[in-house]
């Protein structure tokens, strides 16, 4: 962890490296505001950066403005007087993770630094569940492209507002994740996080579930219990597949958002919700407006701001560092040294579609694990519907190992597969069996599947079908293609 301290008093830093050198953090020192904004933009990013209040040249809280906006995902930590908590409280406005009282106490120093670390982690998971590979500044960051610094911006601007949170995706995108990082982040913290998927609880139970029940309510009601929002209380709530719910729970949920009161069940009592709500689901919810089954009241609560999570097959340059992190994860929870991957197990993770997302790449992952008994993961340890996307070239089978160019062979549905039917049905169908043109439209039909199984993307398609990128260009202007067409495709 990189830890930058900054405090123009020597002593007092001298406390903290100290302290914190015990659990090998890299610490560097900053003598006031300017300098530590100026390190952050240069050295950084840093994982987690101390910041006195009081200092020459620039505020603690003028640089915790200008370090967040640099480094959003960099955890601050305020450090200051007893007299000047409202400073801190202040800062924690701003986006600051949390503040430490001085004199520093090295306890709860370690204990606010192991907090940050574990929310660091989490902020890091995040990067790998959210949208593709791009360049931010010059630098090459897993995971933060344009569309995931627009998800950290809005997590970092719902960190200082109560709106309540549609997160919107696939199954296996990561939209708990993305609800836990918008708890972290926020001023509920340290408050409960409670997760329900709404649709694991049967209709008939569901209301008891949420808002509780007193005893005798119901039958088999024997006792009193407490809701779920009443455990999140101070916290935040994540409802998800919140388009199972039925519309007598929907009216019950929007007087809960509107006016933040429940009343449980078999109770005359309303009682107040302190509570952040986060629902998500991968319905079609437009549509259920549209039809009946969803109130469009209720959806417009939930959607003040939005954050959809992209599918994995959108963004194929993530696989690979997304895999790496995975094979570090189960390193440590399997005790093994796996270094990463062969070239053609590789290949075949970046051709195959994912309909389960990160999720279902978590357990390929897991799997190969299993199987795995050397230092890298072979096809030959990926499940069987994954080894047959490639194919090592019979020219020379020890370069195709060490070349994913000479290892690819796109079998996938999106191209062999459809591609060959293609071209039995045009063979089939043609009174005349001429070469020039069969080869043409052939060749039209392949870069049409090509560009659609990779999403437009000129970089990708001339990587997998194995062609330089000018050879693309120039055959897509022969054909009259616009890759642009097939972005979302």
């Amino acid at each position: 962890m990189r830890v930058l301290v900054v405090d123009d008093d020597e002593t007092l830093r001298l406390i903290v490296r100290s302290a914190l050198e015990e659990r090998a953090y890299q610490i560097d020192e900053a003598e006031d505001g300017e300098q530590a904004v100026n390190m952050v933009a240069t050295a950084g990013p840093y994982d987690a950066v101390l910041l006195d209040v009081n200092m020459p040249k620039m505020s603690g809280l003028d640089a915790l403005a200008k370090i967040k906006e640099l480094s959003p995902t960099t955890f601050c930590l305020i450090m200051t007087a007893y007299t000047n908590v409202q400073d801190a409280v202040a800062a924690i406005k701003q986006g600051a993770f949390d503040y430490l009282e001085k004199p520093i106490d090295s306890e709860r120093l370690l204990k606010v630094m192991d907090s940050a670390l574990a929310a660091t982690a989490m902020v890091k998971e995040l990067r790998f569940s959210a949208p593709q590979l791009e360049f931010d500044k010059g630098r090459k960051i897993i995971g933060s492209s344009t569309q995931i610094q627009k998800v950290f911006e809005i997590i970092h601007r719902l960190a200082k507002v109560e709106t309540s949170v549609m997160v919107r995706g696939e199954s296996g995108t990561g939209k708990e994740l993305v609800a836990r990082a918008i708890h972290v982040n926020s001023h509920r913290m340290k408050g409960p996080f409670v997760a329900v998927n709404c649709a694991a609880i049967p209709e008939n139970l569901i209301e008891s579930e949420l808002f509780g029940h007193e005893k005798g309510a119901f039958t088999g009601a024997d006792r009193r219990k407490l809701g779920k929002f009443q455990f999140a209380e101070g916290g935040t709530i994540f409802l998800d597949e919140i388009g199972d719910i039925s519309q007598q729970m929907q009216v019950k949920l929007l007087r809960v958002l509107q006016e933040r009161l429940f009343t449980p069940v078999g109770s005359n009592q309303e009682i107040r919700a302190d509570v952040r709500v986060v629902a998500a689901t991968n319905a079609p919810l437009e549509k259920m407006i549209e039809s009946g089954s969803f109130r469009a009241d209720l959806f417009y609560r939930l959607n003040v701001m939005p954050i959809t999570l992209p599918p994995l097959r959108d963004r194929r340059e993530d696989i690979a560092p997304l895999a790496d992190f995975m094979v570090q994860k189960f390193n440590k929870s399997h005790g093994r040294s796996i270094k990463g991957f062969e070239s053609r197990s590789l290949a075949a993770l970046r051709l195959y579609n994912w309909p389960g997302n990160i999720r279902e790449l978590e357990n390929v992952i897991e799997h190969a694990f299993i199987i795995e008994n050397l230092d890298n993961i072979r096809l030959e340890s990926l499940p069987d519907h994954l080894q047959g996307l490639v194919r090592v070239s019979p020219k020379d089978p020890a370069e195709a190992e060490s070349s994913v160019d000479g290892a690819i062979a796109p079998a996938n549905d999106l191209l062999a597969g459809s591609l060959a039917a293609s071209l039995a049905a045009s063979l089939a169908a043609s009174s005349e069996l001429n070469y020039p043109q069969l080869k043409e439209k052939f060749e039209r039909e392949f870069l049409i599947r090509a560009l659609k199984a990779f999403n437009g993307r000129i970089n990708q398609t001339a990587e997998h079908t194995q062609m330089t990128k000018v050879t693309l260009l120039r055959k897509l202007e022969k054909y009259g293609i616009n890759p642009k067409q097939y972005h979302s495709q």
